[in-house]
């Protein structure tokens, strides 16, 4: 306890992701914490992940996937989800909106849970980069009516994204620290685990308020 006799908050035991990158990171802590079926579903969940992303690569260089693991990673070793649905659409939240693949052809796959998830998660099309700022504001705002499970998959996904902010040019560290405090930390109050991270994390990144 400090010398003032103060009892302070304690920064969340989960600090960022990177210990999963690939299937082969997650698959043996996966294998104790699911049965065999929402073990499988979350292994095709990944394969299909991968199948659909490709070579796409994160603004960072790293393969796209890396960052869905780390999502994954968030979600089940902070969060503490088991849902094998809910797991499956962490790994494929980017899936419609960044590739040519539908929702129709994640629910053929997965069922209709799955794909209701990942239809949340998605970002609608723009037509010009004018429309794009107030579409994705639209978007966020839109969250707050989302299922919890779909806020869940937003935190875990954004929780990712913040985790390297350092590392990205330092316009964009801005402008992504200031919408994640006004649209995205609001999503997190009184969620287990999340509402810790995110005010740990603005703490140790409020020198770019």
């Amino acid at each position: 306890m400090p010398s003032d006799g103060l009892k302070r908050p304690q920064p969340p035991s989960f600090a960022v992701p990177g210990s999963w990158t690939s299937w082969t990171d997650a698959e043996p802590e996966l294998a104790v914490l699911l049965d065999a079926g929402g073990l499988a579903t979350v292994r095709r969940a990944a394969e299909a992940a991968a199948r659909w992303h490709g070579a796409q690569r994160r603004p960072t260089g790293e393969p796209y996937t890396v960052h869905l693991f780390e999502a994954l990673e968030v979600i089940v070793r902070g969060a503490g989800e088991r849902d094998p649905e809910v797991l499956a659409a962490t790994l494929l939240h980017d899936v419609a909106e960044d590739t040519p693949t539908t929702v129709a052809e994640i629910e053929a796959e997965f069922g209709p849970v799955v794909a209701e998830y990942v239809d949340w998660l998605t970002k609608p099309p723009v037509v010009s980069k004018r429309d794009k700022r107030a579409a994705k504001v639209a978007y966020l705002r839109r969250l707050r009516e989302a299922p919890a499970q779909v806020v869940a998959v937003k935190l875990a996904d954004r929780a990712s994204n913040v985790s390297t902010l350092d590392r990205m040019p330092p316009d964009f560290q801005r402008r992504y620290y200031a919408e994640t405090v006004t649209y995205v930390m609001p999503l997190a109050e009184g969620v287990p685990f999340f509402a810790g991270w995110f005010a740990d994390w603005a703490r140790r990144f409020a020198h770019l308020r």
